[in-house]
């Protein structure tokens, strides 16, 4: 059973709408983050990213950059101005791409059924990563970063989606990078639906967020410490706000890497010993097929086959992975990549930047090589979640992605 509950939003008002809402906190990093939020008083980065509003040698986990969070929040709900709906709603949430289009339906979910494992995850969280936005969250109050999940599509609530869908928007626009984003707020009758139509949905999973909803989880420990509960005696914090898309509309990108060094080989010296290991070959085709890599190295482009190293899939849903194969035969044994999730050597790219940066940093010099891989499918990542297993780091990214400071859950 997939709980899905209402929530008064806080929101802000339709004609703000554009100019509040903002990247993901974590597709960004300070600086990049500092540069979009200049000049730009209400985005919604003055709350996820508050070390943009300190100088730069503040520490981003220092005390004064959370409390300048709970200010910043306090300032838009002022100025955006932002708002808190008059009664609990769900929301349907589309993404638009060009062609691609997918319909979600944003609200609360039962952080009980996260901690039980009902929904499900397919990858590790850093501790460092869970403190900061477990800080974040219990210092601002809220819930600001929204969990991207999915679920095997259902006649049903395609069905109530689209009843929400012949209403009016709540908001409409399309954000600088192209994507549009339009959102409905359901009425009380079709809130009513969209929650029954969950119902028997046996399971959830975690697509992007898996850090949020960790925090999430933690936040609400921290709150129930304190006492905090809602005027009807719930608490706010049992629940973690999330977009929940069906798995067919839901889109994976691949996730490249870049090594700096080629751990003491010159190039040709790296190119002859994986040659004894893979077969190797020129290529002039960067987007590699299932089974392969496609690495830049010393100014060309080069075919690494995987498929013949890779385990049964049924026996090994993980390490039959194109990224589980580039860890286990090329990146640990040729470039002493033991820990990828911590070498700092190591460089994750995510698909939707093109395999010309991947060029652009090798050719730089900040990298010495680059692999650029083929997506995990959702029919993997479901499966492995499936079976309680967990991904490579690093090993999905999901596009189009959500905007902070559309919907923002008070707990």
């Amino acid at each position: 059973m997939a709980v899905v509950r209402p929530f008064r939003a806080l929101r802000p008002e339709p004609h703000a709408a554009a100019a509040v809402a903002s990247v993901p906190y974590d597709v960004v990093s300070t600086d990049e983050a500092r540069a979009l939020a200049a000049g730009a008083p209400l985005s919604f980065l003055h709350v996820t990213r508050p070390e943009v509003d300190l100088a730069p040698d503040v520490d981003v986990h220092d005390a004064r950059v959370y409390q300048t969070a709970r200010a910043n929040l306090a300032r838009l709900r002022e100025t955006a101005p932002l708002v808190v709906e008059a009664q609990p709603a769900l929301y349907v949430y589309r993404l638009q791409d060009g062609a691609h289009t997918q319909l979600g339906v944003a609200g609360c979910f039962s952080l009980d059924e996260y901690d039980r494992g009902d929904i499900k995850k397919h990858e590790r969280t850093r501790p460092d990563k869970e403190d900061d936005r477990t800080i974040h969250m219990v210092t601002i109050e809220a819930q600001t970063g929204v969990v991207f999940l999915t679920y095997r599509h259902t006649a049903d609530i395609a069905s109530a989606i689209d009843q929400v869908c012949a209403s009016e928007p709540l908001f409409d626009f399309v954000a600088p990078d192209g994507i549009g984003h339009t959102v409905w707020r359901a009425g009380g009758e079709d809130t009513a639906r969209l929650v029954q139509s969950f119902a028997p949905v046996p399971a959830l999973y975690i697509a992007d967020g898996h850090h949020r909803a960790a925090s999430a989880s933690r936040a609400r420990h921290a709150l129930a410490d304190r006492g905090i509960v809602s005027p009807g005696g719930e608490r706010e914090s049992d629940y973690m706000l999330a977009v929940a898309f069906p798995d067919h509309q839901t889109r994976i990108l691949p996730y490249n890497r870049t090594v700096s060094d080629l751990a003491g080989a010159t190039p040709s010296q790296f190119l002859t010993r994986l040659s004894a290991r893979l077969t190797v070959e020129p290529t002039r085709v960067t987007t590699p097929a299932p089974g392969d890599a496609a690495m830049y190295l010393d100014g060309a482009w080069h075919r690494v086959a995987l498929s013949n190293r890779a385990p049964d899939r049924n026996l090994d849903p993980v390490g039959s992975l194109d990224v589980s194969v580039l860890q286990d035969h090329i990146l640990a044994p040729l470039l002493d990549v033991t820990d990828i999730r911590r070498d700092p050597r190591v460089r994750f790219v995510g698909g939707i930047r093109g395999t010309s940066e991947l060029k652009q940093l090798v050719d730089s010099g900040v990298a010495a090589v680059a692999f650029s891989m083929s997506a995990v499918t959702v029919a993997e990542l479901l499966s492995i979640a499936d079976a309680g297993a967990i991904m490579a780091p690093k090993s999905t990214w999901f596009e189009p992605k959500l905007r902070d400071g559309l919907l923002t859950h008070l707990i």
